[in-house]
């Protein structure tokens, strides 16, 4: 089993490229914004954030998760194949076991872990490859954590932001592979179906931020799909909509065992 489907028809799809996160670390850091408090809340309530610990995180970019694992007083091994962003890792978190790997390739000790983490990482993964490995590298009760941010909340009004980040998706001469982005369901069932793993639970937390012009700048120059030009029409419609904007997300977090 991998990740993703066949390639969308036709020669003009945009494909995203992982290689385009190592390209600006600082970028990627500061333009990001941090998972919600919902989410940290909610896996003390799962038990899996206390001190000891053993967790993997599996492309862990900068340690947008690394860093809350670790203040919680997890050990953690931070598997990021990005070289640059492993630099910049191991200058945030010298405590983090950095390894510049692939989540496919790494070598993980069996059963050295009690959770794996993957925080908006696991569509880049070839799951056949990964799913084996996570499995092994966990302890018999251990956990495999998956979640993203997702930007853009479906169930929320539509904002005027909204309705322009659609006008300029919709005015692309290409169309963009979205291979990765399997629905949270799709995800689980994808996660689940080769029998290495039952689903634990599903859960979703709903949130909202406020940007200003320069952080949507910011943070659409992140998404690997997104042309220059893109962005900057992007921050063009936050400066056109009075230089604030009200973005609604969502993050879904699947809890899985070993089966």
């Amino acid at each position: 089993m991998t990740a993703t489907p066949a390639d969308p028809v036709g020669p003009a799809a945009r494909v995203p490229d992982p290689r385009h996160f190592d390209a600006d670390p600082l970028g990627y850091e500061t333009a990001r914004p941090p998972y919600p408090d919902a989410l940290w809340s909610r896996l003390r309530a799962l038990g899996v954030l206390r001190p000891g610990l053993r967790a993997v995180d599996l492309g862990a970019g900068t340690g947008q998760a690394t860093g809350p694992l670790l203040a919680a007083g997890l050990s953690v091994t931070a598997v990021e194949p990005g070289a640059r962003l492993a630099r910049r890792l191991t200058e945030r978190f010298p405590a983090a076991d950095v390894r510049v790997a692939r989540a496919e390739d790494v070598e993980l000790t069996p059963t050295g872990y009690d959770l794996a983490v993957a925080a908006t990482s696991i569509h880049w993964m070839d799951l056949g490859l990964v799913l084996p490995r996570v499995r092994a590298a966990l302890v018999p009760q251990g956990r495999f954590l998956v979640w993203r941010n997702e930007f853009g909340d479906p169930t929320a009004a539509l904002t005027p932001f909204r309705v322009r980040v659609a006008g300029i998706v919709a005015d692309r001469a290409s169309v963009p592979d979205v291979r990765h982005r399997a629905g949270t369901t799709e995800l689980a069932e994808m996660l689940t179906a080769g029998g290495l793993f039952v689903v634990e639970s599903v859960e979703r937390m709903r949130w909202r931020i406020d940007l200003d012009e320069a952080q949507v700048r910011g943070l659409f120059a992140t998404f690997s799909d997104w042309s220059e030009a893109e962005v900057a029409a992007a921050g063009d419609a936050v400066r056109v909509l009075g230089g604030t904007v009200r973005e609604h997300y969502v993050t879904p977090l699947i809890v899985l065992r070993r089966a």
